[in-house]
């Protein structure tokens, strides 16, 4: 057979080689090629979200930088009126907090406060001047203890509320946080917000608030004296909430950390339902003040739209694909199986060329012996073409049973009965034949029906066959596992003659088909009767079979067989 050459026939090679693992490895390659693809749809979805996670922070973070720099411009303009000030009376600083006119800027602020320096000799003239301006329990507290230089008590606060009046009087330079934004507030001379605190109006809750101090210096005096601090307290949720007003961020989570990024320094937040999703940190300056926001987005789902509908396409036709090489598969192992049939039959048939040839040649060579014999012993030309008229039927009998066997094995029954069928019909005489099943090789099967004809043609001429009551028996049976002997024997003829010409018979069955046979024959002319006793080889079908076994020998395989 031709060998596979060239890429498409490469190609059918593998199909033929893998005829499972093609199919799957084109799934595989494409189902691989599909979750690149996914990935990198989820990547750039990821990408996306991440930029659109990064922009809600940065508008969260300008809104809230607004709402401290409006808050801040309102203490800076606080600060300038009041350094101008000898002394700051409540009435002066409430009327000072009225016509500031604080509009919708302002909101998310406790209100506006003033914080005067009170060092350690003036305590008992600020208790006295606070007895004087708030009626009610407003001293400095806690106790001034010596350890700072000064105190800075909350002196007012407005909106005067029940809730701000829980701070007047409370020295927030006593409290770390508190005392040291003051102090960097009045290095920079800038509004400055505290850490996380909890505000005095809370009334000792746990509310997170911070600050934001603007220092006051005395303009009379030469130099820089430090006069206190007007100040805006405010809870840090609703300073969240107030500034998120400015800003309508979507569906995402705010987290507030005071300074760094941990749980004790959360100030305020936006709890997002559920769990969240990617989270993006950056920090915030909320006057002179870090912050750190962050930013949570809703969970995302499992794959988004479009990579769904690329998973499925892809799985779609990575399947399709797989179908279609299996198919091919399919089709090349059938062509496969084609080409070996082909070339089996093409084998086929040189051995039936073959095998023809040199059958033909004996056949040919059993005929010229038969002519050259047939016209040395007939007398005229009428008795010679009737002679060789018998001995050719009688071939091409046993050549008919040989063709209807496909040149297999013949039953020796069949034989002898295709050549005494002209004999068994008529009621005078009477035939008896009988013996096994047993199987002869196509060479074997024409030499006995030759002999057969010629012993049947004698008896018809000169024997048992001539009279009425005439009987001739055939009989056979196995002597050895490869050998069986046949008898004929005629009875109940006309005597035989003691003296007789040798004919062409005898010497056909005494040569010719002793030779063919490779085995004796015993030829006796009794007064009785003729008696002939052949000895035939039984072969074995290999030494004779014309082809080898196949499994189809009625075409080559069938669509979907392999």
């Amino acid at each position: 057979m031709q060998k596979l050459t060239g890429p498409k026939n490469r190609t059918k090679h593998w199909l033929v080689r893998f005829p499972r693992g093609m199919p799957v490895a084109i799934f595989l390659l494409v189902t691989a090629v599909t979750a690149l693809s996914v990935f990198a749809i989820e990547r750039g979805e990821d990408q996306r979200a991440e930029a659109q996670l990064r922009a809600e922070a940065s508008a969260i973070a300008s809104a809230l930088e607004q709402r401290a720099n409006a808050s801040s411009a309102y203490l800076r303009a606080g600060a300038a009126l009041l350094a101008m000030l000898d002394e700051v009376p409540a009435s002066r600083f409430r009327r000072f907090v009225s016509e500031l006119r604080l509009d919708a800027d302002y909101r998310g602020a406790e209100g506006i406060g003033w914080a005067m320096i009170v060092r350690p000799g003036e305590i008992g003239a600020f208790n006295a001047f606070m007895a004087e301006q708030a009626p009610g329990n407003r001293e400095l507290h806690p106790a001034f203890d010596g350890s700072q230089p000064y105190a800075v008590p909350v002196t007012f606060l407005q909106p005067d509320t029940e809730r701000n009046r829980r701070a007047i009087g409370f020295d927030m330079f006593s409290d770390p946080v508190r005392r040291m934004a003051m102090i960097e507030a009045e290095r920079t001379a800038r509004p400055t917000a505290s850490g996380k605190v909890a505000l005095r109006q809370e009334g000792g809750g746990d509310q997170p608030g911070f600050l934001i101090y603007m220092p006051v210096f005395d303009a009379i005096e030469t130099g820089r004296v430090l006069k206190g601090f007007i100040y805006s307290p405010f809870n840090a949720q609703d300073f969240l909430a107030a500034a998120l007003e400015l800003e309508r961020p979507g569906a995402v989570g705010i987290r507030l950390y005071d300074s760094e990024k941990t749980e004790a320094n959360l100030i305020a937040r936006i709890s997002q339902e559920g769990n969240v999703g990617a989270t993006y940190s950056m920090p915030v300056t909320v006057a002179n003040h870090r912050w750190v926001l962050e930013v949570a987005a809703p969970p995302a789902e499992t794959l988004s739209g479009l990579s769904m509908l690329t998973l499925i396409f892809g799985l779609l036709v990575a399947s399709l694909l797989m179908l279609l090489v299996r198919m091919l598969t399919q089709q090349a192992n059938e062509d496969e199986a084609a080409l070996v049939w082909f070339a089996e039959q093409a084998s086929i048939r040189n051995s039936l060329t073959r095998e023809l040839n040199h059958r033909v040649k004996n056949t040919l060579a059993n005929v010229l012996s038969i002519i050259a014999l047939t016209r040395r012993r007939a007398k005229d030309l009428e008795e010679f073409a009737d002679g060789l008229d018998g001995r050719i039927r009688a071939l091409s009998a046993t050549h008919d049973l040989l063709t209807q066997s496909d040149w297999g094995t013949t039953p020796i029954r069949s034989v002898v009965d295709a050549e005494l069928a002209p004999y068994v019909q008529a009621e005078d005489h009477r035939i008896e034949i009988g013996g096994p099943d047993i199987q002869l090789a196509p060479n074997d099967a024409l030499s006995l029906g030759l002999a057969i004809h010629e012993l049947a043609t004698n008896a018809a001429k000169y024997g048992a066959l001539t009279r009425p009551g005439g009987h001739v028996t055939i009989k056979w049976h196995k002597i050895a596992p490869q050998l069986v002997r046949l008898e004929w024997r005629e009875r109940g003829g006309p005597p035989v003659k003691e003296k007789r010409t040798r004919g062409f018979g005898t010497d056909l069955i005494e040569k010719i088909v002793a030779n063919e046979l490779n085995s004796p024959v015993e030829l006796d002319f009794a007064p009785e009767g003729v008696n002939c006793v052949l000895t035939i080889p039984v072969r074995e079908p290999t030494a004779f079979s014309m082809r080898a076994p196949r499994l189809d020998q009625d075409g080559p395989p069938a669509a979907g067989r392999s």
